[in-house]
């Protein structure tokens, strides 16, 4: 959770084979909670130091195992950590230790350490462990004295292991580390968190129930809030939002307006931490047994426990901790011996270098503000993206009576174009109910421009969005149908219905259970296609989250030498103890390169060492319920842009009518870096490939090199500044086309 710690940027840029690892060795444990993608980060963090030449050690069962030393630690290999990608926990164990606490623990740690020469330590765990490892470093010459004075070390190794570095990544579900965005394990929580929501509400729906979910959270209440924002729930507790008294009253009478309304469930989400403004915590049943007596509703608890650490870990976490692993590599190689210890963050799309104790007494502010009460400081505190969330969700979950909303004359239209998306339906919710919020009449289009032209225009109320928000598809229709060729019938439209502004949800207009099958296959390689027009985005993440080996995409050019290196490549790694590969085609990279032709490539030239199977996933990426990101992101971007519309209608407004002549009040909404950002659609003209359906420009090609140090293969990049890696050269043909990013 970003907070105040603002990114250490560098203002040189070092070409990254300078950044050797011989001689250098590196150990990487776990600690504290587990939570879903601490493998991906082992895995890249054992990969990129072997990449660069160092030696690597697993530490087994966090500081415990530091302690114990032994086979605890142990010596890493670059198939050590194969498959270990979609695994949930951490697979080289985790531990409370007491005894690191202690000068005698810490000194048998330091002992084993030096006995291996490692001198640098990679910490994936929370606040605790991080501040363990920064007190160890900052122990660490005197700890080398003492066991030169026990005669334990030898003054050589005292000398060659002067300087420990320290570099940590944030392993909590709970999000509750301030400097970074996300956390590693969050979004995997929110997967469980939703699976079982959505699950809950066919049910609830049947029956006409009332549900509350216990979530965790002891001390941050980010994944209570992120999924009821996810799932539209009824009411949240969250530790950073104490209700005010009468909250027991206000909360009934809208469960009961809802029921009235026809709404056949209501979900209330708690945090495990949540209190009431005398900070008398809030419990499950305190809530049950409050509906059942006041309102006499059929309510039924969920604690839904460590199931929300359980599971593979999803796509972002995988990308997020393969990221982070290899930018902790990177800091390791650029420390010296004043370098003080930090923690690896994610701030918009961006890898940074954050200090590490600056983001731990950050994070205790928050804890030290909510202990004197003072919540506005501790959501504050708590980051932006935070802050976003709580205001997002206030101005969607209560709905104001009529006269309470502000006076308007305008009238708004939503419709959503090109082809379906996940998370469509949570964006037009945001939009319809925020519209209303805002005074608007609200009008909903089916179909399209197309439904637009045709007058399939009707005025839409707060209610009939109710339950939208996990739906997959668009739920008002969408057609890929073009507006040029209608323009004066939609203005005919626009006409009649007094529409003063359009809001348009649309675009331009799933590799895990293949991988779990080739697993359990002998030297096996999956050939598989993905959408995405011209577009390599959806193949280079999913190649990333998946562990592919090659990546083709119509972005960057690759011809028949570039094939034949890439199957030489997978056939090398096919006879060590590899046992499985994944290959990946964006469906338009290449007019003649047909996934059929790669397939059979493939197939003739791994005669006798693999065989091959391909598949086209098709539409299927479409479908499926929207997940968590999804469903959040939609629903606070459409929120944003229909504040962004009042906002402009109001300016707009002279005499008695609307004067939209400036190019700024045409606007595409998107993020861009960290930041939501109004563009105006005349500028984006100069940016966009119209023939390919695509920007000129894509940010993402930055980190293709990320997956071919992953995949084994040398390349040759810049790391500029913030730890972000750029291409800038194309490598020779015998090692060529994988790729990454997030």
């Amino acid at each position: 959770m970003a907070g105040a710690v603002a990114p250490k940027r560098q203002d040189t840029r070092k070409f990254f084979e300078n950044l050797s690892g011989t001689g250098k060795s590196i150990a990487v444990l776990t600690s504290g909670g587990d939570a879903q993608g601490m493998n991906a980060a082992v895995r890249a963090v054992v990969r990129m130091g072997i990449y660069v030449g160092a030696k690597v050690y697993f530490i087994h069962e966090g500081y415990q195992g530091m302690v114990d030393g032994g086979d605890n630690i142990k010596e890493a290999t670059w198939e050590s950590v194969s498959s270990m990608l979609q695994v949930g926990g951490t697979v080289i164990g985790s531990a409370r230790c007491k005894e690191f606490r202690t000068h005698e623990g810490r000194l048998r740690a330091a002992h084993n350490l030096v006995q291996r020469g490692i001198t640098n330590l990679c910490v994936i765990g929370g606040d605790g462990s991080l501040t363990g490892a920064n007190l160890f470093r900052e122990e660490w010459s005197g700890l080398l004295d003492e066991l030169l004075q026990q005669g334990l070390i030898s003054e050589d190794a005292a000398r060659s292991n002067s300087a420990l570095h320290i570099v940590g990544m944030v392993g909590s579900i709970d999000n509750d580390f301030c400097g970074t965005d996300m956390t590693i394990g969050t979004d995997s929580a929110l997967h469980r968190i939703i699976e079982v929501v959505d699950a809950i509400m066919t049910t609830a729906q049947s029956h006409q129930r009332t549900f509350v979910l216990e979530v965790m959270g002891r001390h941050c209440g980010y994944l209570a809030l992120v999924s009821a924002l996810a799932c539209g729930a009824d009411w949240v507790f969250i530790p950073e939002m104490p209700p005010e008294d009468g909250w027991e009253d206000n909360m009934c009478q809208k469960l009961s307006e809802n029921r009235a309304d026809k709404k056949r469930l209501n979900i209330i989400i708690v945090a495990e931490g949540a209190i009431d403004c005398h900070n008398k915590q809030i419990t499950p049943d305190y809530i049950k047994d409050l509906v059942v007596r006041c309102l006499g509703f059929d309510t039924r608890v969920t604690i839904l426990g460590h199931v929300q650490r359980g599971g593979t870990p999803s796509a972002f976490d995988r990308i997020l901790a393969s990221r982070m692993g290899v930018e902790a590599v990177l800091a390791l190689l650029e420390a010296s011996a004043s370098t003080p210890a930090c923690v690896v963050s994610l701030v918009g799309n961006q890898a940074v270098r954050l200090p590490l104790m600056e983001c731990v007494q950050m994070t205790q502010e928050v804890q030290k503000a909510m202990d004197e009460k003072k919540f506005e400081d501790a959501v504050r505190l708590r980051g932006r993206s935070f802050e976003n969330n709580l205001t997002t969700y206030r101005l969607l979950s209560y709905r104001k009576a009529d006269s309470e909303l502000p006076n308007s004359s305008f009238n708004v239209a939503v419709l959503n174009v090109g082809a379906p998306a996940a998370g469509m339906n949570a964006a037009v919710r945001s939009a319809i109910r925020v519209g209303i919020a805002e005074g608007h009449k609200m009008f909903a289009v089916n179909d399209g421009f197309e439904g637009l032209y045709r007058g399939q225009i009707k005025e839409i109320k707060w209610g009939d969005v109710g339950g939208w928000t996990g739906q997959g598809g668009s739920l008002l229709g969408t057609k890929r149908t073009l507006p040029g060729k209608h323009l004066e019938e939609i203005a005919e439209q626009l006409r009649i219905h007094n529409i003063n502004a359009l809001l348009v949800i649309g675009g331009f207009e799933t590799c895990d259970r293949i991988k779990q099958s080739a697993s359990g296959t002998k030297r096996r390689v999956f050939i598989i296609e993905t959408m995405g027009g011209y577009c390599g985005y959806l193949a280079t993440v999913g190649g990333l989250a998946a562990g592919a080996d090659t990546v083709y995409i119509y972005e960057e050019p690759f011809d028949i030498r570039d094939l034949q290196a890439n199957v030489e490549h997978l056939t090398e790694k096919m006879k060590t103890s590899i046992q499985r590969g994944l290959v990946l085609r964006n469906e338009n990279c290449n007019e003649n390169f047909t996934t059929d032709f790669i397939y059979q490539l493939y197939n003739e030239e791994g005669q006798g060492v693999f065989d091959c199977r391909k598949n086209i996933l098709g539409h299927m990426q479409q479908g499926g319920a929207p997940s968590p990101f999804d469903r959040n992101f939609g629903t606070k971007v459409a929120a944003k842009a229909m504040q962004w519309i009042t906002r402009t209608l109001k300016d707009s407004y002279k005499g008695g009518r609307v004067f939209a002549n400036s190019e700024d009040t045409a606007c595409l909404l998107g993020m861009r870096r960290r930041a939501l950002v109004f563009q105006p659609v005349a500028q984006l003209r100069d940016e966009t490939d119209f023939v390919h359906r695509i920007p000129k420009e894509q940010w993402w090609l930055k980190l293709r090199p990320l997956m071919k140090i992953l995949a084994k293969y040398k390349t040759s990049y810049d790391v500029s500044d913030s730890g972000q890696l750029e291409h800038v050269t194309r490598v020779q043909p015998k090692e060529t086309n994988t790729s990454a990013t997030i």
